[in-house]
């Protein structure tokens, strides 16, 4: 239920769809007469404003800033000490693309597979984990968890080192299958690979679920939170990257209300209190106290 509830909330809310909706509801209200023009003009004031700020203004780039440097980027040299699993979160899978693609084909957060590859062979011990299913729609009945294990044995990432877990459809799925299949125990290290948008709520939920990870952001597309932050010369390449980030800010709100994550805003140090629930969740069973789907 939360997976569908999900997807609904987000189409509405979606800033680009949100604008375009609240311009139409103000064009009929305008249409319709009878003492509503007044309403209709401001939806319509409202939604062309929402163009305007989310398309052209710098607001995008000041938001996803505040997400991508939460947890500070690392270098490859930067990992100390063996590393016993990788974990790289789907998201990098073009999904128009269909699965009938003969290669693997990906979009804009391909970091995400090529900087999991390169911790691969740097860490030739290490498992390498991908959790990720194809989420067009409702449609999950297709997975491109195939061809990317494929893409890993091809660039010299052993077969017996890939763990493939093609059925999660959500960041929350993406932790309880993921340590259900792997069965971590508490003084294992496995790094997670995922966009640096991304990393406060997918460490959040990973150790709402008890799976410990070190965080490994990458497909970094903002400079540092202190720096002046650019607007944009394209309505459609603003109204992208604010439907992006919104998105994200949407979610870890939603996590947080539904009991998903571990904390509002996760950061780079765990409170004693997420400590302590990690620990007693990783002496349970794979999905205990792991929450609804």
């Amino acid at each position: 239920m939360f997976f569908y509830a999900s997807k609904l909330i987000w189409f509405v809310l979606r800033p680009s769809n949100l604008a375009f909706f609240l311009i139409c509801a103000g064009l009929f209200a305008i249409w319709r007469q009878r003492g509503w023009q007044g309403a209709g003009l401001i939806l319509c004031v409202g939604g062309a404003l929402l163009l305007g700020v989310a398309g052209y203004s710098p607001a995008a780039n000041v938001m996803l800033a505040q997400l991508e440097h939460r947890f500070p980027p690392k270098a490859p040299t930067e990992l100390s000490g063996d590393i016993d699993g990788i974990i790289i979160l789907g998201g990098f899978e073009d999904f128009g693309s269909g699965t009938d693609h003969t290669g693997l084909p990906i979009n804009e957060a391909a970091e995400r597979l090529t900087e999991g590859v390169r911790l691969a062979l740097q860490y030739p011990k290490a498992k390498v984990l991908f959790t990720g299913a194809i989420v067009s729609g409702l449609d999950t009945s297709q997975s491109l968890a195939g061809p990317v294990g494929r893409f890993l044995n091809d660039l010299g990432v052993d077969e017996n080192r890939i763990i493939l877990e093609p059925k999660a459809r959500n960041t929350h799925e993406n932790a309880v299958f993921a340590k259900s299949l792997v069965k971590p125990q508490p003084s294992d290290r496995w790094v997670l690979i995922t966009s640096g948008y991304h990393m406060p709520r997918s460490v959040g939920v990973f150790r709402k679920a008890g799976f410990a990870v070190i965080p490994y952001p990458v497909d970094l597309r903002t400079r540092s939170a202190g720096t002046t932050p650019r607007g944009f010369a394209s309505l459609s390449d603003g109204l992208k990257r604010f439907d992006m980030v919104v998105r994200d800010y949407i979610g870890l709100v939603g996590y947080w209300l539904t009991g998903k994550t571990s904390n509002l805003f996760p950061g780079p140090t765990a409170s004693n209190r997420t400590l302590r629930v990690t620990a007693v969740m990783a002496r349970r069973g794979p999905l205990a106290r792991a929450g609804g789907f």
